[in-house]
């Protein structure tokens, strides 16, 4: 049966890209119709980062976000487990914790009073004894709605809505042995630095996302100022002999296997210091291969709004808000072992460059968002989007695990990312999402 809740025919939201060709319709960026089918047909059925494990170390912490326009919690229980439930009363709606984070031993909510637990069942309310001659009550049935899932890898937290939807692992795949770049280059595991950045950018979260999955065709021309000043000289690729395209699943990772690219532009000497003294170490744990990804020129989009750039550290969910809006929530993640100095310096250099003010988010901001503003013309919205750069350059690798794509300078994994959107988009299921393994398939 269709998820669509109509008496018509859902909308061929396939026919909206043409990855084979390079060509995507601008429908996907302002269209209301569009955003609203994306809000159930993925953001309701895929797995969404949630939270990091850091911040919610302790029994009843909480920390409070999004899934979709969903407001949820996050809640650590007392046997050290965590759940997720809407952050939405269950007798009028209202949101029960204002909160961005805390430790409580339950939720009140300011209307009337209901009372929930860490875990999202109704406690109580005022004047229960109304409620003892009410046909059918029964407490049980009021609890906060749960994610149907919800598991970590390696400390991040995922959830889903969707209880038909594949295992995280399995939602992964290959992409995991990808993410442990980021998350296992040492045995002390990972943590996000106190604190979480939030602003607001008037652009379709799509074109942050794309922007993250594999566009370096952009920094050479849009960050040469920034580059300038921030490190006396423009944007360097670095060696491009091995740089490719990594797409599984839709989530997409590019890189130029560079060693040290992106720590760099952090302009804190100690960030590389420490990583090539461990260079060996990171080696025997991930292998050369990896080992040459944790602070290469690189960025990273996990399906759907999940982005990261490895070296400079930058953690970030596009969270969407209509069409032509985003709230973006940034973090930073460090290694728990690094020295004190070198978390600071993290801190310090992501400031500088990937901030509300940095000097490259700057520039980016204002780019999606004029990509964005520029379909409100009725003749301009109805012109397609190239996506073609890089048509025909998956390679075959024993190296690398997924679809691999040569060259740094492609647009493949953008191509793999709007596929997977559009079978989302289409399928009615998890069971009729395709399988695109295969080369020469987008």
């Amino acid at each position: 049966m269709s998820r669509f809740n109509n008496a018509k025919s859902p909308p061929d939201w396939a026919s909206l890209v043409s990855a084979d060709k390079g060509v995507v319709d601008r429908r996907l960026f302002w269209d209301k119709e569009v955003y609203e089918a994306e809000m159930q047909q993925i953001f309701s059925r895929c797995w969404l980062f949630v939270a990091h494990e850091s911040q919610i170390p302790n029994p009843n912490d909480y920390v409070t976000t999004y899934m979709g326009e969903d407001l949820v919690i996050v809640a650590r229980q007392k046997d050290h487990s965590i759940k997720a439930f809407l952050n939405s009363c269950s007798h009028r709606g209202n949101q029960i914790t204002f909160s961005e984070k805390g430790n409580a031993r339950g939720f009140t909510c300011n209307y009337h009073g209901w009372s929930f637990g860490t875990d999202g069942a109704l406690k109580g309310m005022p004047q229960s004894e109304a409620y003892e001659n009410c046909p059918g009550f029964k407490k049980c049935d009021h609890d906060l709605k749960q994610v149907a899932n919800i598991e970590s890898y390696k400390g991040l937290i995922f959830a889903t809505f969707d209880p038909d939807a594949p295992s995280l692992k399995e939602y992964l795949g290959e992409f995991a042995w990808y993410l442990d770049i980021m998350l296992d280059n040492d045995e002390g595991g990972t943590e996000f630095l106190p604190g979480c950045t939030k602003s607001v950018i008037k652009a379709n979260w799509k074109f942050c996302a794309d922007n993250f999955v594999g566009d370096a065709y952009h920094a050479e021309w849009t960050h040469d100022s920034g580059a300038n000043a921030m490190l006396g000289q423009s944007v360097n690729y670095g060696n491009l002999k091995d740089a490719v395209h990594i797409s599984v699943n839709g989530h997409g990772w590019a890189t130029n296997m560079d060693k040290f690219g992106n720590l760099r532009t952090l302009g804190e000497p100690l960030i590389e210091d420490y990583y090539r003294g461990r260079w060996h170490d990171v080696v025997d744990r991930l292998g050369a291969a990896r080992a040459r990804m944790v602070g290469a020129v690189s960025s990273v989009t996990m399906f759907p709004n999940f982005s990261f750039l490895p070296g400079q550290n930058t953690f970030r969910v596009w969270q969407p808000r209509g069409p032509n809006e985003i709230e973006l929530h940034t973090w930073v993640l460090v290694n728990k072992n690094m020295p004190q100095e070198v978390k600071d310096a993290y801190r310090r250099g992501v400031m500088m460059t990937f901030s509300p003010a940095g000097v490259f988010e700057m520039d980016d901001g204002e780019n999606w968002e004029f990509s964005t503003r520029s379909n409100r013309g009725y003749i301009t919205r109805n012109q397609s989007l190239s996506y073609s750069l890089g048509l025909g350059s998956e390679i075959q690798s024993d190296e690398l695990p997924g679809r691999i794509s040569k060259g740094l300078i492609n647009e493949a994994n953008h191509r793999h990312y709007y596929q997977r959107w559009a079978d989302l988009m289409t399928a009615e299921s998890w069971s009729n999402v395709p399988d695109r393994k295969e080369s020469g398939e987008c």
